[in-house]
């Protein structure tokens, strides 16, 4: 008798067969769509393909492992599983390999991923959660090896988080007590990845039910395993992790990668661990083939030896799977071979059906602007040339949107000079085509919900009349204090943040009022931070992820910028992970504590939003407007404020701040005066000293940089001063450029100007060290004033001579 892994219940014989059976047909199935994708490809359907081929035996007891409620974080090998787990047919396969833009065609990422990657819907089509202890879930993979590590220490952290923290119990539909697991994969060749490491080491840590799998196969795509790990093998080298009786750390498990029944046995033992006992796992699958080599770009053939090929013919876990099956009298080699026949058959069909699914919208386009070409060329003196064009997008047979689209543009060329019906016709189709089919390909990089963060209005801060002045840091450590008391899901973690409070106290008493686990210290180690918070932000908690200093989010910032700010984009709306991220910088001393490298990040993390508050008051408002809404967020505090003197506010935890509106500082007539964040204090000071000199500058501070100026008030001053200076610390061509490039050319402040618009910048290099560093880097107070005086002096020479 067998046991049945998802009920612990003893199955027949004759149930027995039929499960391996079963598992023996979506192998094939599997296998069969990683072949036939290949020739889609190579025949030209298909931009590219990476596929699961050589894995499918271990996906198939993973599956078996996998409870609802459950988490993956895999990487682009998985389409064993997902089929496994009922989350991906044949024509759910193909589409993603067409890039089909129909999420219920393609529920992956309707087109915006490549084939092979993967994902479950989190969220309703109102953008609220699903009940996510009701299904099982994957988190959408990206491309960047070992990406995908930090976000699974995340996801197995918030079982811990959900077990342990008190006042979470209303939150039963992100979790079941604590029970989920979070399975990670990875190519062996990717173990080598810091990213890896840094995951592993953490979760060894924090002790979280995470079950980590290493599909080995020998390869990272042409280089052998001798040039990729320590002793050719990654449990090997992490023998140092497993725990014993007196040490916490690691259950480490090595099994091969075709034996069907062993790996069940190991994958239900690492599942009952790490589930009840919140202990990590690795699990190294070894003898795993890769039939088809990396990918469609190139072949194996021209890096593996004859007998490495042989070996892998003979002991493919397929081949192994079929081999057991006929040993044991579970089938014979006719009944697979009918099988195996049928199962072709299958997937044939379901790859036609899927490319008829994904051609037939376009054909319809087609056809519309055929008919629309024909018309305008009938009433064109230049119907030849239409004609051309119209013919030569009839005769395709398989058009692509690009190409129906870029006829019917190139047709307006041959009648600028004309005015009819038609020209207007085909003026009106083109229009509605990009109002339709542009969102395909560029909708829900943010939140399209009604109540977005850029709709949450502004609630000032009020005060008592006996309003104390105290450290800035006070005001955000009180308001932290009201947000953690309000609001049980957020929790905060970082370097330092825990004991001390953070290097700055503004968390000062947060860790013995709220406990370890909702005030945490962390390692140092930047990207896990950040990965901790996307998991547990796509499972349902607020966390605030704080990276010390703003230099320090290079460390993360591929994690912010493949993962993060795409997690909404790259699933077509469906799943969310409202991360705020909190860091510190601008102005201090020295290259590695005073950087100032917003022109990168506001390039880089398009998807999230980056808030520069120029005082503690402003940050703390923000941090309450985030956790109104539903979306990640970077937030930038003045390293130098925290001891600078502010108002105590009494509505602690209910002001907000407003995202993307500027505020106006002070008001003038001759000058618009544009900055934030710390250089923002210095721009107040020169403008007082410029009204001195007869100079009545207005000063907008800008508060956030993505959104920019959603209600464009910057322009209607400049419509008013005629005159506009954008001052920053970045680098030349940085914030400063971006932002002056937003008034001059999507606000269209160009027809205001009187005098040319300017930047003033940091200059090229990074800032050098102490107090004369910082004032030969970056614009200070008298870099302001001059270069405002000499803007006025070109304007008006008489009345403002030169100063030097």
């Amino acid at each position: 008798m067998q046991t049945d892994p998802k009920t612990n219940n003893e199955l027949s014989f004759d149930d027995f067969k039929e499960t391996v059976l079963s598992d023996y047909k979506i192998a094939v199935t599997s296998r069969e769509c990683s072949l036939l994708g290949r020739r889609e490809v190579l025949t030209g359907k298909a931009k590219f393909g990476i596929f699961g081929d050589g894995k499918e035996v271990p996906q198939l007891a993973w599956a078996k492992a996998f409870k609802n409620g459950d988490w993956r974080s895999g990487y682009y090998r998985d389409q064993t599983f997902m089929m496994a787990i009922g989350k991906l047919s044949i024509e759910q396969f193909f589409a993603g390999l067409y890039g089909h833009t129909d999420i219920n065609a393609d529920p992956m990422s309707a087109g915006r991923q490549m084939g092979g990657h993967f994902a479950t819907h989190s969220l309703n089509e109102n953008g609220s959660w699903k009940n996510l202890t009701e299904q099982k879930n994957s988190s959408p993979d990206i491309s960047p090896t070992a990406g995908q590590m930090p976000r699974l220490l995340g996801l197995a952290q918030a079982s811990k988080i959900f077990r342990k923290v008190k006042g979470l119990e209303d939150k039963a539909n992100f979790s079941n007590k604590g029970n989920e697991v979070a399975w990670g994969t990875i190519g062996n060749a990717s173990t080598s990845e810091g990213l890896f490491w840094e995951t592993i080491n953490a979760a060894g840590v924090l002790q979280v039910p995470m079950v980590m799998s290493v599909w080995d196969d020998e390869y990272g795509i042409s280089v052998h395993a001798k040039y990729q790990t320590t002793k050719e093998n990654i449990s090997e080298v992490l023998k140092g992790f497993q725990r014993n009786e007196d040490e916490k750390g690691y259950e480490i498990i090595r099994v091969k990668g075709w034996d069907y029944p062993e790996l069940i046995d190991v994958y239900n033992r690492a599942s009952k661990i790490a589930r009840e006992e919140h202990v990590p796992v690795l699990i190294h699958v070894q003898e795993l083939t890769q039939p088809q080599g990396h990918s469609t770009s190139g072949s194996h053939e021209r890096y593996k030896s004859k007998d490495r090929l042989g070996w892998e013919r003979e002991n493919d876990c397929n081949v192994k799977m079929r081999e057991w099956i006929i040993a044991n009298d579970i089938a014979t080699d006719e009944a697979l071979t009918a099988i195996e026949k049928e199962i072709k058959k299958n997937v044939r069909d379901g790859k036609k059906a899927a490319w008829k699914a994904f051609t037939a919208p376009q054909k319809k386009e087609q056809q519309e602007a055929v008919l629309l070409l024909g018309n305008l060329a009938e009433s064109s003196a230049n119907k030849n040339f239409i004609e051309k064009i119209q013919n030569e997008l009839a005769s395709d047979k398989e058009p692509l949107r690009k190409d129906i689209i870029a006829a019917a543009r190139k047709a307006l060329r041959y009648v600028t000079g004309e005015s009819s019906a038609e020209k207007k016709q085909l003026q009106d189709w083109i229009s509605n085509y990009f109002e339709l089919i542009q969102p395909k390909f560029s909708a829900h990089l943010y939140s399209e919900a009604k109540t977005n963060a850029k709709t949450i209005p502004e609630v000032l801060p009020t005060y008592a009349e006996d309003a104390e002045d105290v450290d800035a840091r006070l005001v955000l450590r009180d308001n932290f204090d009201a947000l953690f008391d309000n609001h049980p899901e957020v929790l905060i973690f970082g370097e330092d943040s825990g004991e001390i409070g953070d290097v700055n106290q503004g968390l000062e008493g947060m860790q013995e009022k709220y406990g370890k686990l909702r005030v945490a210290d962390a390692g140092i180690r930047e990207a896990t931070i950040l990965g901790q918070g996307i998991g547990m932000a796509m499972r349902g908690l607020r966390p605030i992820a704080e990276i010390q200093y703003l230099d320090y989010i290079l460390y993360a910032l591929q994690i912010m910028s493949d993962d993060l700010v795409t997690v909404r984009f790259r699933t077509n709306g469906t799943q969310k992970a409202p991360l705020i991220v909190r860091t510190r910088g601008h102005r201090l001393e020295g290259i590695w504590h005073s950087g100032s490298q917003m022109g990168g990040l506001i390039h880089l993390l398009r998807g999230m939003y980056i808030l520069v508050p120029r005082n503690m008051t402003k940050a703390a408002g923000f941090y309450n407007t985030l956790l109104e809404t539903d979306e990640p967020a970077l937030v930038v505090e003045c390293l130098n404020g925290y001891r600078l003197k502010e108002k105590m506010p009494n509505n602690l935890g209910d002001f907000r701040t407003p995202i993307g509106v500027v505020e106006t500082i002070k008001e003038g007539t001759d000058i618009t005066l544009v900055s934030y964040g710390s250089t923002l204090r210095i721009v107040e000071e020169a403008a007082k000293e410029l009204q001195q000199a007869g100079i009545d500058a207005e000063v907008i501070d800008v508060q956030s940089l993505l959104p920019l100026d959603i209600n464009h008030d910057i322009v209607k001053s400049v419509a008013k001063t005629n005159r506009l200076l954008v001052i920053d610390e970045d680098v030349p061509g940085g914030a400063s450029a971006y932002i002056l490039n937003h008034i001059i050319e999507e606000q269209g402040g160009y027809k205001y100007m009187d005098s040319k618009p300017q930047t003033l910048s940091g200059k090229h290099h990074r800032p050098s060290y102490g107090t004369d560093g910082d004032y030969f880097s970056k614009p200070s107070l008298e870099d302001v004033y001059e270069k405002v005086y000499e803007i006025m002096n070109e304007a008006n020479p008489s009345e403002f001579p030169k100063l030097r």
